[in-house]
């Protein structure tokens, strides 16, 4: 099964609770008037897009449908659909080499996993990489790394379990430069973004890469569980604050029927989704791609 068709089965849930009811809504129009208008706003908040982004894109599709003339509800949903490729596609900045991936989220979201299937993507692509295991409160989060490293066949920096992840960061870097690595990713440990010496411990890991690695691409990656919806969206805003987030990776879309979580992102934190995650296996995670994620909601 090709990803696109992962990417359809994996939406299936969104989709039932997006697109379908996008579907009976047409079905049902005959013309685009308050009441359409007023029930596609309802869709997208129950696909969690949440109430600012959801009156802002339906503002948005007001405008375009009013400014072209177009009355009827099919070729409503076309232009509906365009503007929801728009409204995600926010380019990525170009992989620039050497370059860190600072990994980070809150508890459960698959931070270890993901770091684990990026590691595997880029040295399959040619790209040196070492593993930094800067997670030393898990007890597990070390024998979970290091399986991946040797999955990968890639190095995997790490202390005792306890010690100070930023002693943690400052080797990888080292070793980094050492071996003239093209790719560093720093595992963290997973961290509730309401607790603020956690945060600020993130913020002490960064400035050492900032410090150590300057000739690195430093980007910041957010793993966020798309199951927690708005929830999740909450959890972004905090990250971003304590650390410039670059870029978000969705897990665990197959999970949910809220798929919507993906464009409220883009509206609310105008950061761009790297990857998202679609199951279990190592080929589910792939690099977003906003137009083929329309269609496979859509298809």
């Amino acid at each position: 099964m090709g990803f696109f068709d992962r990417l359809k089965k994996g939406l299936s849930k969104s989709r039932g609770n997006l697109t379908e009811r996008v579907d009976e809504l047409v079905e049902n129009t005959t013309v685009v008037d308050d009441d359409f208008y007023e029930e596609l706003t309802d869709i997208l908040l129950l696909s969690d897009v949440g109430v600012k982004a959801s009156t802002e894109i339906i503002d948005e599709l007001r405008e375009r449908l009013e400014e072209s003339k177009i009355r009827d509800a099919a070729a409503a949903k076309q232009v509906f659909k365009d503007l929801l490729t728009e409204e995600m596609n926010i380019p990525r900045p170009p992989l620039s080499w050497p370059m860190v991936m600072f990994v980070v989220g809150v508890n459960g979201v698959g931070k270890t996993t993901t770091v684990g299937k990026l590691a595997m993507r880029f040295q399959e692509i040619g790209r040196s990489v070492i593993l930094a295991a800067g997670d030393t409160f898990r007890a597990a989060a070390d024998d979970q790394l290091a399986i991946w490293a040797e999955r990968a066949n890639v190095p995997l920096i790490k202390h005792q379990p306890g010690s100070d992840p930023a002693a943690v960061v400052f080797d990888a870097v080292q070793a980094a430069k050492a071996r003239k690595a093209d790719l560093l990713i720093v595992d963290t440990a997973g961290r509730m973004h309401n607790k603020k010496n956690l945060m600020d411990e993130l913020g002490k890991m960064r400035r050492v890469i900032d410090r150590e690695f300057p000739e690195a691409a430093v980007r910041c990656m957010l793993i966020l569980d798309a199951t927690t919806g708005q929830n999740g969206l909450n959890q972004a805003k905090v990250f971003k604050e304590a650390v410039e987030i670059n870029g978000i990776i969705l897990t665990k879309l197959d999970g949910t029927a809220k798929g919507g979580i993906a464009i409220a992102i883009r509206r609310e934190l105008n950061v761009p989704v790297w990857y998202i995650g679609v199951g279990e296996g190592i080929d589910d995670l792939q690099a977003f791609d906003a137009k083929q994620f329309t269609e496979a909601l859509f298809s």
